[in-house]
């Protein structure tokens, strides 16, 4: 077992709040950290994936309704949306009766956005939490190496597995269980073969500025169904859009997000990618570390951290922009190795911005500064000063 930071984040939340919506791709842990938590206290756990537990709902007020005296864990919540009107109902009876905390642990594989667009919604009467892959902050205490990490990715039944092709094979069938399940039960009339050829494409094209009418062209679709398409996977939490920082600076500013598979270990299972040996001489890897920085301190810095990009016509860039609580800017830039060289574009950017810090993430562990006021910094100590 590797304990995840959010559990007890959650058993707070739990102690004052009648529901707890948390949300992760699937695999992620959910169910795991779910019925840890039920250990520590009376609870009821149902997977409404299987007919045995759905079956149990044929009457859900009436079932649901005389379990206020435990947990109750309902996991792969977005298959029965129509549930979301009834505990929306119970929430409100059980506060009538003083029964206001610890009722309800909802489990979904989707976006909030996506939630509410199929389901009655539950506001001001849950809390959101979305569970992340394993992180690099998770893993040190369970010995695993960083590179590991971002060879296989957070999924743990990937990252756990006792061999490098059995972690392959455990990512491909991932990736066929949403192609041929989960994105179909959202999207029933995109062809599971023209989903396949999107991700790759993507995944050949991480960390590029999104351009859906080549993306469309290559597949022979239309861009309103490719850019739709991209929407799906990015409330499955499995794509990640990293919009373009606006501002009013007098500059021809990008105005395409970038695009990035969220977990490492799928963007390199979609490129074929199986040894850290065949990672490192891919074309990918430059993105590929890009993305997996860029994920791990995005999940880090929390929802009231805004994540941007900065790219101008002139060749002004910055990877990554945290604008924190208070409005602070860090200007984050990514590079693979240990000896890293810094653009003018980024000294540029910076001038535009003014942010408050400069970094470079490099591949190595050590801390040193650079010219231009720039900190050079490994990824596990620069993700811990964004996690506070």
């Amino acid at each position: 077992m590797i304990p995840r930071r959010l559990q007890s984040r959650i058993a707070d939340d739990l102690s004052t709040e009648a529901a707890v919506v948390l949300l992760g791709p699937r695999q992620s842990g959910k169910t795991t950290l779910a019925l840890g938590l039920g250990e520590t206290m009376p609870s009821l756990y149902l997977d409404l994936e299987q007919p045995a537990d759905r079956a149990k709902l044929a009457d859900p007020q009436l079932f649901l309704g005389g379990l206020e005296d435990r947990l109750v864990i309902l996991d792969e919540v977005q298959n029965v949306p129509e549930l979301f009107a009834i505990l929306r109902g119970l929430i409100d009876q059980g506060r009538r009766r003083g029964r206001d905390a610890g009722r309800f642990l909802l489990l979904g594989s989707a976006s909030v956005d996506l939630l509410r667009q199929t389901s009655e919604s539950l506001a001001g009467r849950a809390v959101y939490r979305e569970l992340a892959p394993l992180d690099v902050l998770e893993i040190e205490p369970a010995a695993i190496a960083r590179d590991e990490l971002w060879l296989r990715g957070g999924f743990p039944r990937s990252l756990i597995a006792p061999s490098a092709r059995k972690s392959f094979e455990r990512r491909r069938s991932f990736i066929r269980t949403y192609l041929e399940r989960d994105i179909p039960a959202f999207s029933p009339r995109a062809p599971a073969e023209t989903l396949r050829r999107l991700w790759t494409m993507l995944a050949h094209n991480q960390g590029q500025p999104l351009n859906a009418s080549r993306l469309a062209s290559s597949l022979g679709v239309s861009s309103p169904a490719v850019s739709r398409t991209i929407d799906l996977l990015v409330d499955l939490l499995l794509v990640r859009r990293l919009a373009p920082f606006h501002a009013n600076l007098g500059k021809r500013l990008v105005k395409s997000p970038k695009v990035y598979i969220r977990d490492s270990g799928v963007l390199h299972a979609l490129l074929d990618v199986v040894t850290r040996d065949a990672l490192f001489g891919h074309p990918v890897i430059g993105p590929s570390w890009e993305g997996f920085v860029i994920e791990t301190l995005c999940n880090l810095a929390g929802p009231w951290t805004h994540s941007f990009y900065y790219r101008t016509s002139a060749g002004a860039e910055i990877d990554l922009v945290l604008e924190r609580p208070g409005g602070e800017k860090w200007a984050i830039e990514v590079k693979h190795g240990l000896v890293p060289k810094l653009e003018r574009g980024f000294h540029l950017a910076c001038e535009d911005l003014k942010p408050a810090r400069r970094y470079v993430v490099t591949s190595g562990e050590g801390r040193y500064p650079m010219s231009g006021g720039v900190e050079a910094i490994g990824l596990a100590e620069l993700a811990g000063m964004v996690a506070t």
